[in-house]
């Protein structure tokens, strides 16, 4: 009698097969409608998806949103029709790699790509002139200090940055706490791959939910929309290319920390305060010491690390707060 081992194996192989050709899953009605409602651009031959409601007339002001990881600009539809009551244009995109945009490998992810896609789409609209507010969320908030970098340096073609609201992003990589998955996924080497191919919507929901408050899970089908978003042009075989933010993150630490440390606009920050990977209340109380300057708001305790979905109108409410101290 064979070895258990050489049974479960040959029986693992068509089942492994049968597997990496799967499908990603159909586009919920609320999803399929964001992305018919939305919009594409070029970048350097790679097709970026992007969303620009019109919305108070008369108003000069314009916000651009900027999404995490591992999700896409879906994460705002919460609160985009509160956002438009407020802003004259809402515009936001899915980063390469992410969502409906492309997604190409092999290639180099990098923040300082993505803050220069954000920059191209801007000129692509007729909007690199116009001064800017940036809202974002953990992946977007490292790409909006490489924005805010280049903003500084006043480098002609850059965005005019009229004020930066971030949220639970993991800005200082000495508090950063990333999930078991993102360290296996950025430091597996050659284990990376066979990682991504058989990661499935189980596995992705069971590293997610964590990450969520008690109270505030999503629900089964909010999780497929992201699982969708992420299965798009084989988003889960670039995973772990995207995750070298983390170690991009250390590496230019102090050109993007310091950029938020010199700036002179106005500067918030909205945080979900039981959020396991910017955990309370190491990371606040750096941010404090770090930026006395910006204004912090802390959501209720039981909000954790997706507060825009957590607690959409808290998160629209403070957000409103600080767009109008100014």
């Amino acid at each position: 009698m064979r070895e258990w081992w050489v049974q479960v194996g040959l029986l693992a192989v068509p089942l492994l097969a049968a597997y990496l050709h799967i499908p990603p899953p159909q586009l919920s009605p609320a999803l399929h409608s964001w992305k018919s409602s939305g919009k594409f651009f070029t970048y350097k031959g790679l097709r970026i998806f992007y969303q620009d409601s019109m919305g108070v007339v008369g108003s000069p002001e314009i916000v651009v949103l900027l999404h995490g990881f591992p999700t896409s600009s879906y994460d705002w539809y919460k609160i985009w029709e509160g956002l438009t009551l407020r802003f004259h244009r809402v515009i936001a995109l899915d980063f390469l790699g992410f969502g409906f945009s492309d997604k190409p490998r092999p290639h180099h992810y990098s923040i300082f790509e993505q803050a220069s896609i954000v920059e191209a789409l801007l000129r692509h609209l007729g909007l690199q002139n116009r001064r800017i507010n940036l809202l974002s969320h953990d992946y977007g908030d490292i790409v909006a200090q490489e924005l805010l970098y280049r903003y500084k340096q006043n480098r002609s073609g850059r965005l005019t940055i009229k004020s930066l609201c971030l949220s639970n992003g993991g800005i200082f990589p000495e508090t950063h706490r990333p999930l078991l998955l993102q360290k296996l996924l950025k430091d597996g080497g050659m284990l990376s791959p066979i990682l991504t191919r058989l990661m499935n919507f189980f596995v992705f929901s069971r590293g997610l939910t964590p990450v969520f408050g008690p109270y505030t899970r999503p629900s089964e089908s909010e999780l497929w929309d992201m699982w969708a978003g992420i299965r798009n042009n084989d988003g889960n075989l670039v995973i772990d290319s995207l995750l070298q933010y983390i170690n991009q993150r250390k590496k230019f630490r102090r050109r993007w920390v310091g950029a938020l440390a010199s700036v002179s606009i106005p500067i918030h920050f909205i945080y979900g305060p039981l959020d396991p990977v910017n955990p309370y209340p190491e990371f606040l109380e750096l941010y404090r010491k770090t930026l006395p300057r910006s204004t912090v708001s802390i959501l209720d305790d039981h909000i954790s690390h997706y507060p825009q979905l957590e607690d959409p109108m808290g998160f629209l409410n403070a957000y409103m707060g600080f767009i109008n101290s100014f």
